[in-house]
């Protein structure tokens, strides 16, 4: 009889969110946040309801929230056995559960909580993920038990067919199904969950364009970065096809800020200076915001060529336009290619900047000496106009 009950508690809650929310919009409108207070209030005001954060280190953002007027998907940290954590030890098992389930006692009467994200691809780089599911899925039971009134939230990459069909078998504890889509997945994911029998409502937890996993890559293996125009064309083609989807209960662009990870751009909806992109203008739009001001348009980049010699004379240049045709301001800067890359959005080491000898910088064209030592590099564009927003590109090359 307590499970039942608890069981129509916890529906009649996710009920209620799901009315709350259906008043004007019928998805939960938002982006997943790294970043400051500053960075918070910028994605308020363009237009978000919701905000996914990932660990309880950032539980600073639902006070943060309460002020401006948005809810929060509080993610609380299941560790990952590739980072060494051992599922067989049951004393660490416990330990991580005790942890968990004192941060939900202390928080799940926050006026600002609109559900709990248990965990975030915890199966990457494990060959068979149903073990691990099966204790995300037992921690949110515990969840539930504590606090039945917030929904819960498992979040997992996608991975294709296989990983599908074994979640629609799984995880009763589970209200809402996350996934991290990129790139073009996305349009066909819809008919993806209905052939894996994937019945539960599904919130797009990462919603990105194409990842460095994904993209082309020259010869020497780097990878090619999508530019900001085009990245922003992606959502606002993706942001407008899922809307119509009735299965997808809430999509997240991933970042609302600024993270190294292959570059320090690619991923990234703000720059590092909080600078706001055609990226945050296409969540803007989405999201109902009118845009008075949009970013600068990239409509081409282009380098000499991709090899040059050591010591070469290296030319490169950007067709971009500002909004209203005014003069726009291009930084110019080349770096080592990135080499300490990781798994699963993981913290990497920002590549060295390299001081190049320039000959020519405008807000059109560069030319500059190549460096001495043979490698990889990236030469990175960042075109500003005079309100301050920015659209970047970058362009990988090799001195050998």
């Amino acid at each position: 009889m307590r499970f039942l009950l608890t069981f129509f508690i916890a529906a009649l809650a996710l009920g209620a969110l799901t009315a709350s929310f259906a008043d004007t919009r019928t998805q939960w409108e938002g982006a997943a946040f790294e970043g400051d207070r500053a960075s918070l209030a910028r994605l308020a005001a363009a237009g978000a309801r919701v905000v996914r954060v990932y660990r309880q280190s950032d539980a600073w953002v639902l006070d943060e929230a309460q002020r401006l007027g948005l809810k929060v998907v509080m993610g609380l940290w299941v560790e990952h056995p590739r980072h060494g954590f051992d599922y067989t030890d049951a004393d660490s098992v416990q330990a991580q559960e005790t942890a968990l389930l004192d941060f939900v006692a202390r928080h799940r009467n926050h006026p600002a909580l609109l559900a709990w994200g248990v965990g975030n691809e915890v199966e990457t780089g494990v060959t068979d993920p149903l073990p691990l599911w099966r204790e995300v899925d037992r921690l949110a039971g515990r969840i539930k038990q504590l606090d039945p009134a917030h929904p819960t939230l498992m979040v997992v990459a996608d991975t294709g067919m296989d990983a599908f069909r074994l979640l629609a078998g799984c995880c009763p504890n589970i209200d809402l199904l996350g996934i991290n889509v990129y790139a073009g997945a996305v349009f066909d994911l819809p008919q993806r969950l209905r052939e894996a029998g994937i019945t539960k409502p599904v919130v797009i937890a990462e919603l990105g364009p194409l990842g460095q996993w994904q993209a082309g890559r020259k010869p020497w293996g780097a990878p090619v970065e999508l530019t900001s125009t085009e990245k922003a064309r992606f959502f606002t083609e993706a942001l407008r096809f899922l809307k119509d989807q009735p299965q997808i209960r809430g999509v997240f662009p991933f970042l609302w800020g600024a993270k190294q990870e292959q570059t320090a751009t690619w991923h990234g909806l703000l720059l590092a200076d909080g600078s706001q992109t055609a990226m945050t203008d296409a969540l803007a739009t989405a999201w109902g915001q009118a845009v008075a001001a949009p970013a600068p348009l990239i409509r081409g980049i282009g380098i000499a060529a991709d090899e040059f010699p050591p010591g070469a004379e290296v030319s490169a240049g950007i067709d971009a336009i500002a909004h209203d045709g005014t003069t726009l301001v291009t930084e110019w800067a080349v770096f080592a290619e990135a080499t300490d890359l990781r798994k699963g959005g993981d913290a990497e080491t920002p590549p060295a900047r390299i001081d190049v000898r320039l000959l020519h910088a405008d807000a059109a064209s560069v030319r500059f000496i190549a460096p001495t030592q043979p490698g990889a590099y990236r030469l990175f564009i960042t075109a500003r106009d005079r309100g301050g927003k920015a659209a970047t590109a970058n362009l990988p090359f090799r001195v050998r």
